[in-house]
This record gives structure tokens, C-alpha cells and sequence, in this order.
């Protein structure tokens, strides 16, 4: 039986086993004895009396029986030593039964030789002893993991096994019965004989195949006779058929199915023939193997940022919940990416569009089954076919994410509990006079009268509008918090946001039409309904009124999943199919209401069955639209629960850590998995938001964070300071160098937030994108990468002064001194004092940096040095994009610069592809060349002599250069 035992953080050990390039040992089906994986699943009867001849006779006929079925469950089942499990052929269908009863149990032999990784679980549901006969009840196959494929398969405690209930072969599915051409692909009719277990089938269905682009595939599967909710967010739809796509597919008839391949190597991405489709009011599964066990994504849930394919549920529905492993979490997306079998470097992505709850199931065949509990089937495939080009198809059906504002990629500094606004300033202050950089300065919810949004305590922040206004002198800027709970129990008259709301009829509804009330900070709360416009323009308006008194800059919004301290409301919620479907996912309390709203709840869209994890995208868009019409400039605003197209609206922050040396380590695969879900400005609260940091975590934190896309220091309430100042002045000196570090990589960071604007790339990047044809670098998530060239290796581990990092094979340079490692792709122990964070330029790069200073304001206008990798042909190529740093749209209206630095034949020239103003203000002061085989004898810059350094290391180094960054230029040596 499937044990769920909940861990904690502590117990659980990751593992990046799957990446090796030996299959793990969990794949090996092991051949069992026939009278353990043959019992019967009839009742047994009574046995007759038999002379002994008779008897002999059977136990030989058993004998060879069991002969024959072992020879055969290991002939076709035993995998090869290099070639991991391929799914079983099509399921056959059985006769057509005349309805629910119509259905025979399975035979003992179909089950026996279903491959336990290729078991499909019959019966989920959570906190049930499933029995024999509440398997057969279901007409599936059950048969006991011994305890010794229970121990390959299920290793850890918590973690999902082998189920010992499972679909047979032939379980009745739908029969594909009519199939059309049309301008974009292919409809056809499905059609279910036989009903299933699970209450209200819709036994006719459509079929809408839709070949989109060459390299994306659309599937959809609704009902024809009654509309069902669709997700409201924007995809593109496809105007013609693809011309040459890059995949085909194969339609099952009897039963049912789906085949996907990639027509240049035949790899199968998608086969849905290896368990039933099912097809209910509110129970929706859909079953595929996978290509390999690679697999990415599926946010957000604390993990390793390669998948385990080993028994492993993630469920997925919005929830106010700490980063705790087997835990749905704050956001909910519902894409995964995949690298391929066969060492081609090839991968796709899938991505079902779906915002009911969910779990999605990881088994080892490798196959993945998705069970929703409403809306639609609608599924599209990427096909790449790299990794890269997956992520940037992916954006471009949910949206590329939003440019940020220049300030954005600064240090933020927060903290619950300052004790007031002078207590906020005066942290302000000292950071000032330490030099060391700060772009932003936040305020926790204690900054409110009573925790009421829209209003700051008078009597702890009398100051906070005069602190703002010494910030913005500073060329600093203010973000605070909001929660989306708006107090329902003011005196009438007294709080403008409840009184406003209500006579707008802005509030989420019970079904009788009164306010749904719950409990938040503030005491009891209605609840905003941000899929209505009318609440955009009642969120507005709050915005306006309380900038006209704080003027902020920023906006972070918490508590949207949306969080609740009581279950469903005040009052409680129906007892109706919506609260309690016939199927609930794994989700943290069992029930959908669990710590946040009745599911049953109205919303101006759909019921917050529907709406529930759409509530924090749809709260960034009313937010970052305010912003915009408010100030005339691109938006900030961070948000905790995300949803796919969340990153044309807002940044995230990984949630409510721990200062715990895991919680640094887990913060990277969080970062690295919102990259591939088109949330590029993530980060987790640097030294950890609960318990008591401690120096040397904090400044190895401190270190690895100046290296998240977004960079902020929090922590909670009575917990000690954690700022920089708060320390000794060996780690105070170790923070300051690092944010100086990040800060001299501004031009760097700002140009991939471009790319990843107008290109759908990562900032944050695994080293699998880069070298996909290397699968050690499959499971790598303690080291990456900013964009192709930049390596970061941090320090994840207590007492240590080295760190080993993987590296790629090439030639890669210290950034520090330039000092070269030719690596054949292998590990390398680096040295690590605590004031050290190690990084490597790729070959072939050229990097803009820039002399840094303590704000981005100062910094953005200060000269450039480019750093230049040599690859061993002695070429390299870089780029920089540069605008105002706060227009809104200044790529879509032609208002920036675009500069392309390239090296070839021992001459860099620069070339202006698209010219600004703002590129004038910037000149280019040094340059550096890594990996320069010989002393030059001379330096020419525009064909002028110039000054240089050389040393040994191959180093060439040319000052006082003075060039204008909008003008072509050359650097040349002989």
C-alpha cells in the first residue's frame, strides 16, 4: 500500500541519481515468484477432493505454467543495461460490456505481467487502506508489492510506491469513432461504452488536433454538448496549419490514443495508449510515457531541480505553505521539460493549461499521469529541440516576461519587525555610511494601523512618508506590503477600502450572494475579486489614494493564494460536489478549502473551484496595471503565488525559508525552475526569513544571492538583525564585496533581462542548456549560470574554505584573474575563503561591466570595462542593451541602444546595431582579454597607439580608453 507519511525537511535526502549515465537500480524490474505476483483476485473457493494422480498432474501443469510466465516476464521486461524502461504496446481494448456492470475482472495472468514501473495507479485517493476488495470493486488488477520491490522502488518513507492497485491491460477506455481534417490539423469523436468508477462521465467527447507551428502541437479534448471552464489567460491562436512540422502523430482508435513523435529521430514524446483516459465532471486523467527520466519543471514545489521519476506525486493547488518537500506550494505550473534519451543534447516540453487542482503523478516506466478535477483537457508540445528553444516556445503561448525597472535588480532590504519607521531608517543609514550598496528599502505588514491595508501606524511610522522622501533624494526606492484581506468589521464610514469595495460589489460572494468573510492579519476580511475589472479600478484607486500619502515605488503582494487563518469562512461552506469532489489531490489539509476560501465561492469569472490558484496572477495584473497608469513607468511588483503567464506581470520570491543551510542549497533549483516557467526575477529571502541566521551562513547566503535574478535580504519577527551592518567586520566587508560584485554586473544582468523579455531566455541558467549533450550536467543544481558564459560555484556548506564544481569540457577563465582550466568535463576542487565566491567565464564571451557604486542610479552612469574570453581560436562575441532603465515599452518603440562586441583575429570592434541618446552618456574605459597566447608588441584603439598590460597568466589589459559607447570602435594588437 501506498504510504504518505509526511516529512520533514530534515529527513529528506535529495538525490541526483537519475542523472548518472547508468540507469539507477530502482528501473530493474525484478522477477518475481509466481506465487507472489500471481494471486488470485477472485475469492478463493473451496477446494474438491482429488485422487493424488490428479493432483501431481495439476502441480506439473503449474509447474510449466510458471516456467513459461517467468521466461516470459523477464524476456519482455528486463531492460537492457543501457537503455531505460520503454512503454509496454497499446492497451487492448476488451469486448464492449453493456454498461458499469458489464465489466469482468481482470485475469490473474494480465496482471502478473504488467512491469511494476509501468503499474498505473487504479486507486489514488489519499488516507485509504486499499484492500483487495476495493480494487476489484474498480475492476483493477491488485496484487501486493513484496517487501522487496517495495524497497526499489518506494526507498524513502513518505514517498509514494509501487501501487498495489493498477489498471489491467484492456481497462475499457474511449474508442476514437470518427476522425476529420481540418485547416489546422485533425477533429474526431471519442465515445465510452462503459462508465467508470468515478461519478458523472461525459461519454462523448471532441477532439480538436491542431499543428500550430512546426515546432508546437495543440491538443484539446472538451465535451460537445456542454461548455466546461476554460483558463482565462491569452494564448495565440493559430491562423494556418504548420508547414513542415517537426513531429507527427498517430491517432489509436481501440482504445484511445495519442502518439507523438519527433520525425527526425523518431522518439516517442507523447504516448497516452499506456492507461485509460478518463473523462468525468470532476475527475480528469490522462496518462503518457515519458522519453526519459530527465524531467524539469511542474512547479512550485521544494525539490531537487531534476525531478524524481521514482514514485513521485506533486500536487498542485495555491497554498499559503513554508518550502516543505511532498508539499504543494505557493504557485501552480502545470509544464514540465525533458531532455531525451540518447546523448542528441535533445529536448521538448508539455504543458497541460489547467487551473483546477491537480496531482501529477511520476513513475518510473518513465511515465506521468496528470488527474485534474475540472476544466478541460487542453495540452500543448514543444518541441525544441533544444532546451532553450522549449522554454522560449513555452513563453510564447503563456507570455514573455515584463522588462523590469532598472532598480529591480539592485539589493532590496526587509524585515518584519523594525520597530517603526525610524528604526527602518536608521538601518537606511548605516548601510549609507558603510558604503555598502542598497537600492530599495521594504516594510513588512507591521507598518500598518492595525494591519490594515492602504494605511501606516501613526504612532510607529509617523516618519515613513519623510523616510520615502530620503530615500528618493538618495536615488533610492520604497516597496511595501499587501495582502489582499481588506477588514470587514471598521465602524461604516471608517475604512474607505471596505466601504468602497462594498458598494462596488468588488468582494468574493457565498452562493446565496452574501460576502464571503475569513480571517486574516487584520481580523475578519472579505476578499477582492481580481478576475472582475470593476475590482481593478477599486484596486487603483486605493493605490492613488495611498500614494498621494507614501509615495512608493513598488508593490509586494503576499497572502494571494489566496490565504485564510480559518477554513473556507467564518460561517463554514456548502456541503456540495464542489467542496468535496468525488477525488481530492494530495493537497496540505486534505481539502480544497484548507486555509483558504470555500471552493464553492463565486467569483465574477467562475467558482473558486476554478479560480483558486489563477488568484495571485490575476492580483499581479490589477497591481502592475495600477503601477504603470499611476507613474508612467514599468511596474515592480513581487508576488508569492504564481500561475503560467505570471511573469508579464511580477517577479516571485521563493516564500517563507528557514536560515538553514538546506534552504540555501534548495533555493537554487527554485530559481533555476522559475526561469523555466517565464518568471526570471526570483530569488529566496537571503539568509533566511525564520529561526536565527547565523555569520557564516549569512555571508555565504549573502554571496549566492548577489547572484539570484532578484536579490533581498528578510527575515521575521523577533528574529535578530540580519542586515549587513548587524556583523562582524570581516563577514560585513564579504557582504559589501559581494553586492559591489553584482552591481559591476549590472550592464550584464540588464542585457539577459532583455533577451528574456524579447527572447523567452533564462537569466538564471542551468548548465544542461548550454551543454545538453553532457549529461552530467542533467542533475546539477549547485552551480549555474547568468546567461551562456557566466559560471557561478557557491559555497552551500558549512566550515568549508573549497568547493567542488562541475566543469564543462572547454576552456573556462577565472573572472577574477583570467587564469585559464581546460577542463575534458570533469569536477575541480576551487579554493574558498569566506570573503570568496567563486566565478568562470566560458570561452567566447564578451561581458560589460561597470565600475560600481552603492546605488544602480550612480552605478548605471559610471564607464564600462569589457571582459573578453578568448576562445582558443582567439574569438569571442558579446552584446548590451541600454535604455532609460523605466520607460515602459522602450524595445517595442525603438527607444534604446543595442551594441554587438565582437573578437576575431586579435581585433575587438564594436558595432552599434541600434543607436540612443541614453547609449552617449556611457563610455568605455578598459578592456580585458583572457587567454591572449602572446605579448603583444602594440595597441591600437581606432588605429591610434595605445597604453596596455600584459601578463603572464595570457592576460592583455588596455586603459584610459574614453571610447563613446555610441560610436563604432576597434581595439586591435600584433
Amino acid at each position: 500500500m501506498v504510504s504518505y507519511k509526511r516529512l520533514s525537511p530534515e529527513e529528506v535526502q535529495f538525490s541526483n541519481a537519475a542523472a548518472s549515465e547508468e540507469p539507477p537500480a530502482q528501473d530493474m524490474v525484478e522477477v518475481k515468484d509466481p506465487e507472489e505476483t500471481e494471486r488470485p483476485l477472485l475469492p478463493r473457493r473451496p477446494s474438491c477432493s482429488a485422487t493424488t494422480a490428479l493432483i501431481s498432474l495439476g502441480s506439473l501443469l503449474l509447474l510449466i505454467c510458471g516456467v513459461w510466465l517467468l521466461g516470459t516476464i523477464f524476456w519482455l521486461h528486463a531492460p537492457s543495461n543501457n537503455v531505460p524502461h520503454r512503454a509496454p504496446p497499446p492497451r487492448v481494448s476488451p469486448e464492449k460490456g453493456g454498461g458499469d456492470g458489464g465489466r469482468a475482472l481482470p485475469e490473474p495472468q494480465a496482471c502478473g505481467v504488467v512491469p511494476e514501473a509501468w503499474r498505473f495507479d487504479c486507486y489514488p485517493e489519499r488516507g485509504v487502506v486499499v484492500t483487495r476488495e476495493l480494487c476489484e470493486a474498480r475492476n483493477c488488477c491488485f496484487i501486493p508489492a513484496s517487501s522487496s520491490s517495495s524497497s526499489s522502488s518506494s526507498t524513502a518513507p513518505g514517498r509514494n510506491g509501487v501501487p498495489w492497485c493498477f489498471y489491467p491491460p484492456g481497462f475499457p477506455s474511449y474508442s476514437l469513432v470518427s476522425v476529420n481534417s481540418t485547416e489546422l490539423g485533425q477533429t474526431g469523436t471519442l465515445v465510452k461504452a462503459v462508465k467508470t468508477y468515478y461519478p458523472e462521465d461525459i461519454l462523448t467527447l471532441q477532439l480538436e488536433v491542431l499543428y500550430e507551428t512546426d515546432h508546437r502541437l495543440r491538443v484539446r479534448i472538451t465535451d460537445p454538448s456542454e461548455s466546461r471552464f476554460e483558463v482565462p489567460i491569452t494564448v495565440p491562436n493559430a491562423t494556418e496549419k504548420a508547414s513542415s512540422p517537426a513531429y507527427s502523430v498517430e491517432l489509436s482508435n481501440e482504445p484511445f490514443g495519442i502518439i507523438v513523435k519527433r520525425t527526425s529521430s523518431g522518439a516517442v514524446l507523447l504516448n497516452t495508449t499506456v492507461a485509460p483516459l478518463f473523462y468525468c465532471d470532476q475527475f480528469l486523467q490522462l496518462s503518457s510515457s515519458l522519453s526519459s527520466q530527465y524531467v524539469y519543471g511542474l512547479g512550485e514545489h521544494r525539490s531537487s531541480f531534476l525531478h524524481d521519476v521514482h514514485w513521485n506525486t506533486l500536487t498542485m493547488w495555491a497554498r499559503d505553505a513554508p518550502p516543505t518537500e511532498l508539499t504543494n506550494l505557493y504557485g501552480a505550473h502545470p509544464f514540465y521539460l525533458a531532455m531525451e534519451e540518447g546523448g542528441t543534447g535533445t529536448a521538448h516540453g508539455f504543458f497541460l493549461l489547467n487551473s483546477n487542482a491537480m496531482d501529477v503523478a511520476l513513475q518510473p516506466g518513465p511515465a506521468i499521469t496528470w488527474r485534474t478535477i475540472g476544466g478541460i483537457l487542453d495540452f500543448y508540445v514543444f518541441l525544441g529541440p533544444d532546451p532553450a528553444s522549449v522554454i522560449g516556445q513555452y513563453l510564447e503561448v503563456v507570455g514573455y516576461p515584463s522588462m523590469p525597472v532598472y532598480w529591480a535588480l539592485g539589493y532590496h532590504l526587509c524585515r518584519w519587525g523594525y520597530g517603526g519607521s525610524n528604526g527602518t531608517w536608521d538601518v537606511v543609514k548605516n548601510m549609507r555610511n558603510y558604503g555598502i550598496p542598497q537600492d530599495v528599502q521594504w516594510n513588512d505588514i507591521d507598518y500598518m494601523d492595525r494591519s490594515l491595508d492602504f494605511t501606516f501606524d501613526p504612532a510607529a511610522f509617523p516618519t515613513l512618508p519623510d523616510m520615502v522622501k530620503d530615500l528618493h533624494s538618495h536615488g533610492q526606492r520604497y516597496v511595501m506590503i499587501l495582502d489582499p484581506g481588506i477588514s470587514s468589521v471598521q465602524p461604516e464610514g471608517g475604512y474607505w477600502p471596505y466601504d468602497e469595495g462594498l458598494r462596488k460589489g468588488v468582494f468574493i460572494k457565498h452562493t446565496d450572494g452574501s460576502t464571503l468573510i475569513g480571517k486574516v492579519w487584520p481580523g475578519l476580511t472579505a476578499f477582492p475579486d481580481f478576475s472582475d475589472h470593476v475590482t481593478h479600478e477599486w484596486w487603483y484607486d486605493n493605490l492613488k489614494r495611498f500614494h498621494d500619502k507614501v509615495p512608493f515605488d513598488g508593490l509586494w503582494i503576499d497572502m494571494n493564494e489566496p490565504s485564510n487563518f480559518v477554513d473556507g469562512s467564518t460561517v463554514g461552506c456548502p456541503d456540495s460536489k464542489l467542496e468535496n469532489p468525488p477525488y481530492t489531490p494530495g493537497i496540505l489539509g486534505g481539502l480544497l478549502r484548507a486555509k483558504t476560501l470555500c471552493a464553492s465561492a463565486v467569483q465574477k469569472t467562475s467558482s473558486h473551484y476554478n479560480m483558486h490558484s489563477l488568484y495571485g496572477l490575476l492580483e499581479a495584473k490589477a497591481s502592475a496595471c495600477a503601477l504603470k497608469r499611476m507613474l508612467g513607468k514599468r511596474a515592480f511588483v513581487i508576488s508569492r503565488s504564481t500561475f503560467p503567464s505570471q511573469g508579464r506581470y511580477s517577479g516571485h520570491w521563493l516564500g517563507d525559508n528557514r536560515s538553514h543551510w538546506k534552504d540555501m542549497y534548495t533555493s537554487i533549483a527554485g530559481m533555476l525552475t522559475f526561469n523555466l516557467l517565464g518568471v526570471p526575477l526570483v530569488g529566496a529571502d537571503i539568509c533566511g526569513f525564520s529561526e536565527q541566521t547565523e555569520e557564516e551562513l549569512c555571508v555565504r547566503w549573502t554571496q549566492l544571492g548577489a547572484f539570484y535574478p532578484f536579490t533581498r535580504n528578510h527575515n521575521a519577527i523577533d528574529q535578530r538583525p540580519q542586515d549587513p551592518p548587524a556583523f562582524s567586520p570581516l563577514a560585513r566587508s564579504a557582504m559589501k564585496q559581494s553586492l559591489l560584485l553584482r552591481y559591476s554586473l549590472f550592464p550584464l544582468l540588464y542585457t539577459l533581462f532583455h533577451r528574456a523579455h524579447t527572447h523567452g531566455h533564462t537569466v538564471a541558467r542551468p548548465l544542461l542548456f548550454e551543454f545538453p549533450k553532457d549529461v552530467r550536467t542533467y542533475g546539477i543544481d549547485r552551480q549555474f549560470l547568468w546567461g551562456k558564459s557566466l559560471m557561478v560555484t557557491p559555497v552551500l556548506d558549512p566550515g568549508v574554505d573549497y568547493v567542488v564544481g562541475y566543469f564543462p569540457q572547454g576552456l573556462w577563465y577565472d573572472y577574477y584573474t583570467g587564469d585559464s582550466i581546460r577542463s575534458k568535463g570533469e569536477e575541480l576542487r576551487l579554493k574558498a575563503p569566506l570573503d570568496h565566491i567563486n566565478l568562470h567565464l566560458r570561452e567566447g564571451a564578451v561581458i560589460p561591466t561597470q565600475r560600481p557604486n552603492t546605488t544602480l542610479f550612480v552605478s548605471s552612469g559610471q564607464p564600462l570595462h569589457l571582459v573578453s574570453s578568448l576562445s582558443e581560436d582567439g574569438s569571442a562575441r558579446g552584446e548590451l542593451f541600454w535604455d532609460d532603465g523605466e520607460s515602459i515599452d522602450t524595445f517595442e518603440t525603438d527607444q534604446y541602444a543595442h551594441i554587438v562586441f565582437t573578437v576575431v583575429k586579435n581585433t575587438m570592434t564594436s558595432e552599434v546595431l541600434h543607436d540612443h541618446v541614453e547609449a552617449s552618456y556611457i563610455t568605455v574605459e578598459t578592456a580585458s582579454f583572457y587567454g591572449v597566447k602572446a605579448e603583444p608588441t602594440r595597441v591600437t584603439v581606432n588605429s591610434q597607439d595605445a597604453a596596455f598590460t600584459y601578463i603572464a597568466n595570457q592576460v592583455l589589459t588596455v586603459t584610459d580608453l574614453g571610447l563613446n559607447l555610441s560610436q563604432n570602435f576597434t581595439i586591435s594588437w600584433i
